[in-house]
């Protein structure tokens, strides 16, 4: 047929004149086919995540692949939907920097008790890296919040709008076991907390006991619900007497933006708890430190203050939850038994050698929501 149509069109051509009105409508016919083609893929991907999930996908994609060894595997592994462990996990490092921020603002207690100037744990200073003149230099922290056993603080996050909160508290009526779990525990967490849509683990780690979760929240009215998913790992320290969790929002090829939520792609968190004793006693201090980027055209001081007021009604929820776990005897995993296994030298190797660059470039635009 179409040897035909090809005779057809040149008869025709050869008649107006010659080959080029011939050769004209050829490429016409040509490219109408690939447009379509175009179009069709288009329509396909279009159905299988939104405008803003593809933009995101693909712009770490390609800073993944750029000026890097071993490109074609990666490339392979995205468009096969694999999650690039390697580039996700969370490293010792994350875990140690928690610890040693905890040990820092506990030297600083120590310090101000053993000349009886305060009682309570002061402002942490900010741990600036580079000379002071420089503009992305860590702002001091301001105190929000000051409690027997509770303290907020918060600093500016350098070219946002958004805070960094961090809080310093101490619970003396139950263990740290019975509240480390309580907070890994996410079959748990669905009954004791009213907020939750959906939590789920998605995918775990081997070699670092990592796992990526996804997770549904119910927001303020009239606010829409949203989505995270992130990346966790916790860690128990019994020669220092620590357990640390700290948590990343990551982008995962199983859970494409949806629609009916708004997804916080901007999220960090860092739980550290010292035993006051053991592991298995009554009492515990803990710090705290939070940032997340809800999305919202709510002016900056009106986001503050729904941390501000969220965080401290979170933390009594998660010590009410294990303090019921612990009265009425609820089933608990319990995760620092079944925590992974120490990492061998070689796997620790390995993890150290493909550590979490830092992307210089900027992100898509943030699209604000109510």
């Amino acid at each position: 047929m179409f040897p035909r149509r090809l005779l057809a069109a040149w008869l025709a051509g050869a008649r107006g004149g010659g080959l080029l009105a011939l050769l004209a409508n050829q490429c016409r016919f040509v490219t109408g086919l690939r447009v379509r083609r175009a179009q069709q893929i288009a329509q396909l991907y279009g159905r299988l995540y939104s405008e803003r999930a593809r933009r995101v996908l693909l712009g770490r994609l390609w800073r993944r692949l750029h000026g890097r060894p071993g490109h074609a595997s990666a490339l392979m592994a995205a468009f096969a939907g694999v999650f690039v462990w390697d580039e996700e996990r969370i490293q010792e490092e994350e875990l140690q920097r928690s610890i040693n921020e905890m040990k820092r603002l506990e030297e600083m207690s120590n310090m101000f008790q053993s000349s009886g100037v305060q009682h309570h744990p002061p402002e942490p200073k900010a741990h600036t890296e580079g000379s002071e003149d420089s503009e992305g230099k860590e702002q001091p922290w301001e105190m929000v919040m000051d409690k027997k056993h509770f303290k907020l603080w918060r600093r500016p996050i350098p070219g946002t709008h958004l805070y960094q909160y961090r809080v310093f508290g101490t619970y003396t009526d139950v263990t740290p076991r019975q509240f480390f779990n309580v907070q890994l525990d996410t079959e748990y967490r669905k009954k004791w907390d009213a907020l939750v849509i959906k939590l789920e683990v998605i995918e775990r780690d081997v070699v670092s006991g990592s796992e990526v979760l996804h997770w549904v929240t119910h927001f303020p009215y009239p606010m829409y619900s949203r989505d995270y998913v992130y990346v966790r790992r916790y860690s128990v320290d019994q020669e220092n007497n620590m357990m640390v969790l700290v948590s990343r929002a990551v982008e995962h090829p199983s859970v494409p933006e949806s629609p009916e939520f708004v997804r916080v792609r901007s999220y960090e968190s860092q739980m550290v708890i010292r035993p006051h004793k053991s592991f298995d006693e009554n009492g515990f201090d803990y710090l705290l430190t939070y940032s997340d980027n809800p999305q919202t055209v709510f002016p900056r001081y009106c986001v503050s203050w729904m941390v501000s007021s969220g965080m401290p009604d979170f933390l009594e929820k998660l010590h009410m939850a294990t303090l019921k776990a612990k009265n009425m005897e609820i089933k608990v995993k319990d995760y620092i038994s079944a925590q992974p296994l120490e990492m061998s030298s070689e796997a620790k190797a390995t993890s150290q050698s493909s550590e979490r660059k830092k992307e210089g470039s900027c992100g898509p635009a943030q699209i604000e929501y109510a």
